[in-house]
C-alpha cells in the first residue's frame, strides 16, 4: 500500500538490470511512493537488460552511463538537474568481480581484474558523489544509499575480492558521508542486505549455500529484495532525516546471531 512517502523527491537509480535486480525492486517502491527518478546502468547493461520496460512503467528516463567514468558521470548529473533540479536521493546498487566471474581464487586473483572490480563497484561510489558534490545536485536533508553486504566484516569463502570492495564501498560512504552532512545535511548510509539471488549474488560460488545458512541462522529469515527496496524506500523518506554514516544490517538479525538451534542440532549426537 502506498503512503506517498517519496510525493514530490526526484532521484537517481544506478544498477536496475532486470526484474530480480534489488535496484529494479527500489524503483517500483519508489515510484509507487511518488518519486520521480532517472534509471541508469551502463551502456553494456542497457543493451543486454531490460530497462526500458521498468522506465516505461514508472514514466522514466533512461540515461546510459559507465560509473566510473566522470565523463558520463557528469552528463548523467547535468540531464538529471536540466530535468529535475536538485536530487533528493540517489541509489548505488552496483557491484561486479571479473575474479569471481573467471572462478579466481583470492590467493591467486588477478590484480588487474581485481583494480576494474574494484573501481566498479567500490570507486564508482566516490566518483557519484563527486559529481554531485561538485555540481551541487543534492537538496538539503536528501539521501544517498549504497548496497553492502556483510562480507565486508566477516569472511565467505567465495566472495573473493568482492568483500574488499564492499568493505572500502563503507569506508566511503562514512568518510565522504561526514562531509555531505557538515554541507547540507545530507545522509550517507549503505545497508547490508541478505544474501539475494540477484543476477549478480547468483555469479559468486556457493552463493546458494550463503543463502540456505543465513536462513537457517537469522531468526526473522532472509530479507527479500522486496523488502531491501521497502527499507531503501524509508532512507530516501523524511522520517530517518537523523540517520546517516551508518551501515545498516538488513538481514533478519544474521549478523547478530552465532548460532542457531537449527544449526546446533545438526551437531548433536
Amino acid at each position: 500500500m502506498s503512503h506517498g512517502l517519496l510525493k514530490g523527491k526526484k532521484g537517481i537509480i544506478f544498477g536496475a538490470l532486470d526484474s530480480n535486480s534489488i535496484a529494479w525492486k527500489v524503483a517500483e517502491q519508489a515510484h509507487a511512493e511518488g518519486a520521480e527518478f532517472i534509471l541508469t546502468n551502463s551502456p553494456v547493461a542497457l543493451r543486454k537488460g531490460e530497462l526500458n520496460a521498468l522506465a516505461e512503467k514508472t514514466g522514466s528516463d533512461t540515461v546510459p552511463a559507465d560509473a566510473t567514468s566522470m565523463e558520463d558521470l557528469n552528463k548523467l548529473f547535468d540531464h538529471a538537474l536540466e530535468k529535475f533540479g536538485k536530487l533528493d536521493f540517489i541509489l548505488h546498487s552496483i557491484g561486479m568481480s571479473i575474479n569471481v566471474r573467471k572462478n579466481k581464487d583470492y590467493t591467486d586473483i588477478n590484480y588487474e581484474w581485481l583494480t576494474k572490480g574494484w573501481d566498479i563497484s567500490a570507486v564508482s561510489f566516490h566518483k557519484v558523489m563527486k559529481t554531485a558534490w561538485d555540481k551541487d545536485a543534492m537538496n538539503e536533508w536528501g539521501s544517498i544509499v549504497a548496497l553492502s553486504y556483510i562480507a565486508a566484516q566477516r569472511t565467505f569463502p567465495g566472495y573473493n575480492d568482492m568483500a574488499d570492495n564492499k568493505a572500502y564501498l563503507e569506508s566511503i560512504a562514512r568518510s565522504f558521508g561526514y562531509e555531505w552532512g557538515i554541507r547540507n545535511r545530507v545522509r550517507v548510509n549503505t545497508i547490508s542486505q541478505s544474501p539475494t539471488p540477484t543476477t549478480a549474488g547468483n555469479g559468486v560460488k556457493g552463493f546458494g549455500g550463503f543463502i540456505e545458512f543465513a536462513e537457517e541462522i537469522s531468526p526473522l529469515g532472509n530479507a527479500t529484495a522486496e523488502e531491501c527496496a521497502n527499507y531503501c524506500i524509508t532512507l530516501f523518506s523524511d522520517l530517518t532525516r537523523k540517520v546517516t554514516l551508518q551501515n545498516l544490517f538488513h538481514d533478519g538479525g544474521f549478523s547478530n546471531v552465532g548460532v542457531s538451534e537449527r544449526v546446533m542440532k545438526r551437531f548433536e549426537k
